[in-house]
This record gives structure tokens, C-alpha cells and sequence, in this order.
């Protein structure tokens, strides 16, 4: 059981300094022997839990997400009224944000750069499946404009990656007001 731990902890202590290196760095400023070191792994450890850097990169971005979308549909409910479940969704996914600011700018920048590889971002778009059919009921029930889901999404997610890296470089504190404001600001671009 030691063992398994052991090895549990290699592997996660990999995941974190990608996910710091990459932030600090870039993909392709972050060298294997890099995060080796910073895990406190030799650069062989690296390849018992993943093929090559690609590869790393990718299950980071998976694990990531997972994590991610689990906690911002952990109270959602299918049958809520739109309205309501988006701003359930909507303040999970803030609460992530700005609790697991690294991981959030980690996922920003696999979201804005092609660091992640076509059939991982696809595995990635499917953990947002329940936001998904809950802005397609909202587009049915004549709630929801009827956009994109990208056009939503950029319009509802992807400001609250912006205020994380504003914050992350002292631009802005940002406070319960503005977290509300920034909802309000989401909400009346999509809502009819």
C-alpha cells in the first residue's frame, strides 16, 4: 500500500510542476528535465506514467478539467430552471477559478494555444456536456439566445480567465461585488 502511494504521489507531484512550468514558462519553454526536477523525480520517473511531454501535457489537461467540471456541476441539478442552473454553474466554475488559480490559468492556456492535442481538447469538451444541454434547453424554452456554444462560452467563461490572470498580477482585487457584477455581466449577454 506504501508503494501505490508512492507511486500516487510521483505522479501527482508531476502533474503540479507541469501545471506550474507551463504557467511560468510556456509548453515549450518547460523541459522534461525541468519538471523532473522540480517533482523531485529522476527524468526516467517521468516516463513510467507518461509516453513523452505530449503526452504528459494532455492527461494534465484531462485530469484538470475532470477536476474542474466536477466541481462546477457537484450541485446541479437537470431539472432546475435555466436561469437558476446557470448561475449555479456559473458561480462553481468562479469558485474554482479563484480557489485553484493555477490549475484555472493552466486550463485558459490549453483553451487559447494548441498545446493540447485535438483528440484530448475533444475528451475535454465533453466534461462540459451538462453546460451544454443546459444552454440548449435555455435556446429551446426561448431563454438563451440562440448562438454558438462558443459564442456562450466566450461571452460567460472566458472573462472569468481573464480576472484570475488580472488578479494573478495585482491588476485587480477582486471582491464579492465584482464576482457579481461579472455574473451579471454573463447572464444579460446570453439570456433573451
Amino acid at each position: 500500500m506504501a508503494k501505490l502511494q508512492k507511486s500516487i504521489d510521483k505522479r501527482n507531484a508531476l502533474i503540479k510542476a507541469t501545471i506550474a512550468l507551463v504557467n511560468n514558462n510556456g509548453f515549450h519553454a518547460t523541459p522534461m528535465s525541468k519538471i523532473a526536477k522540480m517533482a523531485n523525480v529522476s527524468p526516467a520517473t517521468i516516463y513510467l506514467y507518461f509516453e513523452n511531454k505530449q503526452d504528459l501535457v494532455n492527461k494534465t489537461y484531462i485530469e484538470v478539467k475532470e477536476k474542474f467540471t466536477a466541481h462546477a456541476f457537484n450541485h446541479y441539478k437537470a431539472d432546475m430552471p435555466v436561469a437558476a442552473g446557470f448561475k449555479l454553474i456559473w458561480n462553481s466554475i468562479a469558485d474554482f477559478k479563484f480557489n485553484n488559480c493555477e490549475e484555472a490559468i493552466f486550463l485558459a492556456q490549453c483553451d487559447n494555444t494548441p498545446m493540447v492535442d485535438e483528440p484530448s481538447r475533444q475528451k475535454g469538451i465533453q466534461h462540459f456536456q451538462t453546460l451544454l444541454e443546459l444552454w440548449e434547453r435555455g435556446k429551446e424554452e426561448g431563454i438563451i439566445k440562440p448562438m454558438s456554444n462558443y459564442l456562450l462560452y466566450a461571452y460567460t467563461i472566458i472573462p472569468l480567465s481573464f480576472l484570475i490572470i488580472s488578479q494573478r498580477r495585482g491588476a485587480i482585487q477582486l471582491t464579492k461585488d465584482h464576482v457579481e457584477e461579472a455574473y451579471n455581466a454573463a447572464w444579460n449577454s446570453i439570456k433573451l
